[in-house]
């Protein structure tokens, strides 16, 4: 009897709405370019038509894109907990810039990353005080500043700050578990676990807040996960993020059988290493194993960019053969 083919689900991060079949095939050519570079050209039209894997872009865009969402004053979208987890959010990010451009060198890139930390600092200077909608906006002044940098600015991704900021503020709308909120990231779960058969076996590559989804999606999940791959994953931001991780304390999902995470030394929004270290393993000693990659370009947080690797991409096809 023929054995049913494996699953190979991808789970987006923040951004805009999407269309799920045209990422697919946009996920799937930076994989198969990543699996051409990893030797194994052979594979590449198995993994494209289908043959290899049954594969599934979750799109959960829709339910962090409320109508007018991309417009309107900042405050409007943004709670009290929304704007706490996009401040620590922010600095986190600006802490990783300053280690790659310290303040002493006193290039550019180093002059934007101080004026946009001059204006976190004045997020502790009670600007609630100052009118309804001020924190929020001085959030604005943040990514504004940022915007400035080449490295963010040329991606054309964000039209202003105030999309990057409301774009950023999708990891808090996921995270907030007060009232009616907790049913957002329940229902993104469910989402992603849509249709999966838990008697297959199944890859998960995650990107972004994918990787979080993911965490908390796979901890619910029944089947077995042959590999679980993170990439330019928030996970180990301290306070932002792993505290606020269900289950806690943090630790690889029971049922996943290997976990290889991805970041780029240029990529700000990840956690770096220390996301194998600050996540225990599972209770068979599985846990994430973390390697760098450098990504051509100026702005290497994207999901296609990190799949084009061949570290990255060998792995996953490998999972999928039988």
């Amino acid at each position: 009897m023929a054995t049913a083919n494996p699953q190979l689900v991808f789970i987006h991060g923040i951004g805009g709405l999407r269309s799920a079949e045209m990422e697919r095939r946009q996920w799937l050519g930076a994989l198969a370019t990543g699996v051409r570079a990893a030797g194994q050209a052979g594979l590449v039209s198995a993994l494209t038509q289908g043959w290899l894997a049954d594969v599934r872009f979750a799109d959960y865009s829709d339910l962090l894109n409320a109508k007018g969402a991309q417009g309107g004053a900042p405050g409007a979208e943004l709670d009290h907990f929304d704007e706490r987890v996009l401040s620590g959010l922010l600095e986190a990010m600006v802490d990783e810039l300053v280690e790659q451009f310290p303040p002493e060198t006193g290039t550019r890139d180093a002059r934007i990353i101080g004026q946009a930390r001059h204006h976190l600092d004045g997020l502790s200077s009670g600007s609630q005080a100052q009118g309804v909608g001020e924190f929020a906006r001085r959030l604005v002044w943040v990514t504004t500043t940022l915007l400035q940098l080449p490295g963010l600015r040329q991606t054309a991704q964000w039209a202003n700050g105030q999309a990057f900021a409301l774009q950023l503020s999708q990891v808090a709308r996921y995270l907030n578990r007060n009232g009616g909120k907790a049913s957002v990231g329940s229902a993104i779960r469910s989402r992603v676990l849509e249709g999966l058969d838990p008697a297959r076996p199944l890859v998960v590559v995650s990107h972004s807040l994918g990787t979080v989804v993911a965490y908390e999606a796979l901890h619910e999940y029944e089947g077995p996960v042959a590999l679980w791959v993170t990439l330019g994953s928030p996970l180990a931001l301290g306070g932002v993020v792993l505290q606020r991780l269900v289950p806690q304390p943090p630790s690889c999902p029971e049922r996943v059988g290997a976990w290889h995470n991805f970041w780029d030394r240029n990529d700000v929004v990840v956690g770096r290493p220390r996301l194998a270290d600050w996540i225990a393993p599972s209770s068979a000693g599985v846990k994430a194993q973390t390697a760098p990659v450098k990504s051509a370009g100026v702005w290497t947080h994207t999901a296609t960019k990190y799949l084009e690797h061949a570290e990255v991409a060998g792995p996953i096809v490998e999972a999928l053969l039988p």
